[in-house]
This record gives structure tokens, C-alpha cells and sequence, in this order.
């Protein structure tokens, strides 16, 4: 009788331990990186979010009334180029069409998304035409201003502090993107020293 009790004793130990180990297995599986529900982000992922992750890389093409076009760019319109930055992965040496060139100034800047989470830093670019009633004037390093423009979520509407202020040629580019093959159309903005000749 003490025989079948301690046998019967054991069994319920062993059982246990094992369904343990399975469930503990099952869990771990279950928090697969594929799956969105249980995916925990990476630092790198959580950089891309704070800078140009969630940005809207391809436009319609629409470009903000007052945009002068450029008289003589470097990069004429329909030309082609390597593009030199890395606003986003797979930009940096990709091959550019110029879609439009633009003569005004540019701003890398600061800002709180409208939408919550972390501030983003020395975005770039947006471009003068892009900030609300910003004047005639180019805007200086330190100086406040409303973005009126949606490269990324939680972008318009924002205020931001100018970083830095540029007058040069922007660009608006198609490329596809190096690593994923991605084609992105009328992205805003290159500037004329992110881009180098074939």
C-alpha cells in the first residue's frame, strides 16, 4: 500500500515537472519576434522611430505654393545621381532620378510629435515653404516654428526649434532603396551636398 502511494507520488511529481517545462517551452515559443502581437522592440527599432522610422518616404509630388524652382541646379530634372545620405536604410549610394530642384532654405530640426512618444531630433529636412507663416526671411538656428508638412507621423502641426538653416537647391528624388529594393517616388528632400555624380 506504502509501495503504490509513494509510486503513485512520484508519477504526480513527474507529471508535473513535465507539463512545467512544456508550458515554459510553449511561452517561449509563442513569443516569436515574426509575431507583431509579441514582438518587443530592438534599440535599433526604437531609434528608427525616434528619428526617420515611421517618415513617409514617397509623396505625391505636390510641392508647397511659393517653391521657386531652381534656375541652373547642378542636378538637372530628369538626371540621374548617387544619392549620399542616409535620412533613411537603403538610401546611402543609391541611384537618384531627379524629379524637381528648388531653390530655398532648408532646416534640420527638433521636435515633439503631435502624436506622443519620443522627441525627434535634427530631422532632416524640412524646407522653408513647409513651416506655418514663417515669413520672407530665412529662419536661424534657436528660432521656433509650426510644421505644415507630413514626411512622418505626428510630424504636422508640431513646433519645432530650427537645428540648422541652409539656403541651397533642394531636390526631390525617385530611387530604389538598397537593401529591400523598395522603390520610393517623389521623396522630399535631398540637398545639392547629398548628392554626388555618376
Amino acid at each position: 500500500m506504502i509501495k503504490k502511494k509513494f509510486l503513485l507520488l512520484t508519477m504526480s511529481a513527474l507529471t508535473a515537472i513535465t507539463l512545467a517545462a512544456c508550458s515554459d517551452t510553449e511561452e517561449k515559443e509563442d513569443m516569436n519576434p515574426a509575431d507583431p502581437d509579441t514582438h518587443v522592440q530592438t534599440n535599433d527599432e526604437k531609434d528608427d522611430d525616434a528619428g526617420h522610422g515611421d517618415m513617409d518616404h514617397s509623396s505625391s509630388g505636390e510641392v508647397p505654393k511659393g517653391l521657386a524652382e531652381a534656375d541652373s541646379p547642378t542636378f538637372e530634372v530628369g538626371s540621374q545621381a548617387t544619392i549620399t545620405a542616409d535620412h533613411m536604410p537603403g538610401m546611402n549610394g543609391a541611384k537618384a532620378t531627379i524629379v524637381g530642384a528648388y531653390d530655398t532654405t532648408v532646416y534640420a530640426l527638433s521636435f515633439i510629435p503631435t502624436t506622443g512618444g519620443d522627441p525627434v531630433e535634427n530631422h532632416k529636412w524640412v524646407i522653408h515653404e513647409e513651416l506655418e507663416d514663417a515669413g520672407d526671411m530665412p529662419l536661424a538656428a534657436g528660432d521656433e516654428a509650426v510644421i505644415a508638412a507630413d514626411h512622418m507621423e505626428g510630424m504636422d502641426g508640431a513646433t519645432a526649434t530650427i537645428d540648422t538653416a541652409e539656403e541651397t537647391t533642394v531636390y526631390m528624388v525617385d530611387f530604389t532603396t538598397t537593401d529591400s529594393g523598395d522603390e520610393v517616388v517623389n521623396h522630399k528632400w535631398i540637398t545639392e551636398s547629398e548628392l554626388s555624380a555618376e
